[in-house]
This record gives C-alpha cells, sequence and structure tokens, in this order.
C-alpha cells in the first residue's frame, strides 16, 4: 500500500487545489497483479466510510487498505464532462449551499409525490432517475466534498473536489499494484434526454470512449482485462445490451430493492430475477449486482432464509456481488451481534458471493487476510528465507 505519509501528503495537498492529475504513464510491468482466488473487495465509492464519497483521497485511501476494485458513479456535467458523484441533488455530499453565487439555482421538484427543495443536478419534475445536469465542470469544481452520515468522521469535509472520470481513472493507474475500477453508467436513458453531445453520440458512447482513451478493454480473465480489470454496472438493462456492441469488457447487471422497477424497462425485481429473463441477460453480462437485503430478506431486523438467487445465478456461470456492506451498528443486522467481521464470514462463506461492495475497504481486507490470505510468492518466500539463515548465521557468529 501507500506510505502513510505519502498519503498524508495527498490529504494536504487536496485541501489546497483540486486535484488534476495527468495521464498515467506508468506501466503494468512491474507492478503485483490484482487477486483473483478470493471474492472481490470492492471499495464502494472509495473508502467512504472514512473520507467523503467519490473524492480523489477516498480512492487513495481504498488502494492503500487494499481494494481489488474502486468503485463510482459517473454522470455528466452540464457541458458533457463525466464526472463521478452519486445523488441527483448536490445538497446531501458537497458544500453548494455555502455558495452565495449559486443561490439561484435552488429549485423545488416533485419527487414521488413529495415537494423536494434543493441545489438539482437535473431540470425537470422527476428527478429521481435523472443526471441531467445544471452545472458546468467549472461550476461543480468550486464546489468541495463532505460526509454524506453526520455520524462518520467530519474533520475532511470541505478538503476535494468533484474529480471527473478520467481523474478517478488515473487514481488507478497511477497506484502501485494492478487495481480495478467498477464505474457505473448512472441512468443512461435519461440522460440522453437532458445532455446533448457532437455527432449525435450518447452518453454510452461517450463512456466507452473514455475507457478505450485509457486502454480498458477484454474480456474477464483475459491478458487485457488482467492488465487492466473493470466491470461495467448499470441499473439500465438496455444499457448494457447497447454498450455490448461497443467493448467486451465484464458487466454487471444492479438489482434494486422488490420495490423499485428498471428505470427504463419498468420491469420489476420478480420479473428480472426470474429464470427467463437470467437466461437472456446473461447473454450480455458476468454477473449481477443485488441490493444484499433482496438476497437474504429481513425482517424486525434479523435474517429470514436466504432466497435461492445466488444459486440460480451461479447455475448459470454469472457472479454475484451484493451492495452494501458497513460497519455501522445501524447498518448491521442483529444476527451479525454488531460485529461487521460475523456479517462478512455469514455472506463470504455461507451464501458463496463472488464480491462486496463496501464502504470500509479495510475491514474487509483484513477479515479476508485473516482467514483466505494469499499464497505469497516464491521469491517473497526465498527471500524470508535468506533473512531467516542470515540471522542464524549472526546468531551463530555471536556466540
Amino acid at each position: 500500500g501507500f506510505a502513510p505519509l505519502l498519503f498524508l501528503s495527498f490529504i494536504l495537498g487536496c485541501a489546497a487545489r483540486p486535484f488534476y492529475p495527468l495521464p498515467s504513464k506508468i506501466s503494468n510491468q512491474n507492478r503485483q497483479p490484482m487477486q483473483t482466488s478470493r471474492p472481490y473487495n470492492i471499495a464502494h465509492r472509495g473508502s467512504n466510510g472514512e473520507i467523503p464519497e467519490e473524492t480523489a483521497a477516498a480512492y487513495m485511501r481504498a488502494i492503500e487498505e487494499g481494494a481489488d476494485f474502486i468503485e463510482t458513479d459517473i454522470l455528466s456535467s452540464k457541458d458533457g464532462v463525466l464526472i463521478c458523484f452519486h445523488d441527483v441533488i448536490l445538497d446531501l455530499t458537497t458544500d453548494v449551499a455555502n455558495h452565495k453565487e449559486f443561490a439561484n439555482r435552488k429549485r423545488t421538484y416533485n419527487v414521488q409525490g413529495f415537494n423536494v427543495t434543493g441545489f438539482f443536478t437535473a431540470k425537470t419534475d422527476k428527478i429521481f432517475f435523472i443526471h441531467a445536469v445544471d452545472f458546468t465542470l467549472k461550476e461543480l469544481k468550486k464546489l468541495r466534498v463532505k460526509q454524506r452520515y453526520n455520524f462518520r468522521d467530519q474533520q475532511y469535509n470541505g478538503k476535494f473536489s468533484i474529480i471527473t472520470f478520467e481523474e478517478f481513472i488515473t487514481i488507478a493507474l497511477d497506484a502501485p499494484r494492478i487495481v480495478g475500477i467498477y464505474p457505473e453508467i448512472k441512468n443512461p436513458v435519461l440522460i440522453n434526454q437532458h445532455v446533448k453531445w457532437p455527432n449525435g453520440k450518447r452518453f454510452e458512447d461517450k463512456f466507452v470512449e473514455t475507457l478505450r482513451k485509457y486502454g480498458y478493454k477484454g474480456s474477464y480473465m483475459s491478458k487485457d482485462w488482467l492488465e487492466k480489470p473493470i466491470f461495467i454496472q448499470s441499473f439500465a438493462p438496455t444499457s448494457l445490451v447497447y454498450i455490448s456492441n461497443l467493448t467486451n469488457s465484464p458487466k454487471i447487471f444492479l438489482i434494486d430493492d422488490v420495490t423499485m422497477p428498471t428505470q427504463d424497462t419498468n420491469q420489476s425485481y420478480w420479473e428480472i430475477t426470474s429464470d427467463p429473463y437470467l437466461d437472456y441477460i446473461k447473454e450480455y453480462v458476468v454477473g449481477i449486482g443485488p441490493w444484499k437485503d433482496t438476497v437474504v430478506p429481513v425482517k424486525n431486523n434479523y435474517l429470514q432464509p436466504p432466497t435461492d438467487l445466488v444459486a440460480r445465478a451461479h447455475a448459470r456461470d454469472l457472479q454475484v456481488h451484493p451492495y452494501t456492506y458497513r460497519n455501522e451498528n445501524m447498518f448491521l443486522h442483529l444476527d451479525f451481534h454488531q460485529d461487521p467481521y460475523v456479517e462478512y464470514d455469514y455472506w463470504l462463506n455461507k451464501i458463496g458471493v463472488d464480491g462486496l461492495f463496501t464502504d470500509f475497504t479495510g475491514s474487509l481486507h483484513n477479515f479476508q487476510e485473516w482467514t483466505s490470505p494469499l499464497p505469497q510468492k516464491d521469491s517473497d518466500n526465498a527471500s524470508k528465507l535468506v533473512d531467516k539463515i542470515a540471522l542464524m548465521i549472526s546468531s551463530y557468529r555471536k556466540g
């Protein structure tokens, strides 16, 4: 991982200026490959349990803590630049309310039957699925990100800016070991309704163009993929089908709560998890990413018997990467006795999933290192043997 001093210097640097790295020129040749022998540790919006989400510092911290993949949500600025940001509104995770120059951007929209007032990234009365932005990249760069939850560490609030998709990619490529990326194309159908690119290009086209620019290509476990690992995720099945004609990089179909239909095809949870639909979607994706409480239902904060979704997915050679795992007691079901390691053990060893989206990358990494450590390289073993022999000789001479 990164040296603590380097990380601290990065934190201070980010506090002083926006993060604008140049495209990476680092070769993968001398970097440690990504592990593929145990379930993937997916840093959900970076290590956002510690540092504000989707910031350069959160991703740097996740890499330092051992993440296999760093995960992000891709939206677009008003001027068509792809950015890393999750929410439709800016209020919850930025200081936009402190910027007087944006005071006239505050609006009230009807959101699923409720009037909601805030600084929206969309101009529409159906903002739940809309990410057509109301701010240019230059304006967004003036904002600073803050922690989503007030019970998490607040010391980094206001220190980091929103980053672009290209800046995110550069963080992964500049890591001291090979780290995968896991970008989500957020609400692509509706983005295409509100953001227009030259020559009739779609959001998905711009997304894939960016990946190609940085050399992301290749099917799952291919040589190209192992050099620059990636999973492309989306809740919109039509977009996953569309980009299948643009790239052979592996894709993950995200599945929302049982109450939420698909945003583009208006299909129910029960339809998209049926055997016929899994047979259909497996032609385009290598896995599914379900909300964890749909895999194992919960009642009165206690786990109920697991569904057969994982077994049916695995029967079709589909991976299962549930979301989201968080350490705080308020997110842990009572069966886990306020212990996130018990939760990891349950999902990895009883349910048998293939990857976990977590807000606390370090915790998951520690658990996996304790319970399923990776085999050491022969060169590492040889080096340790030489050290032991040298110590023995030194002790003998002193004797």
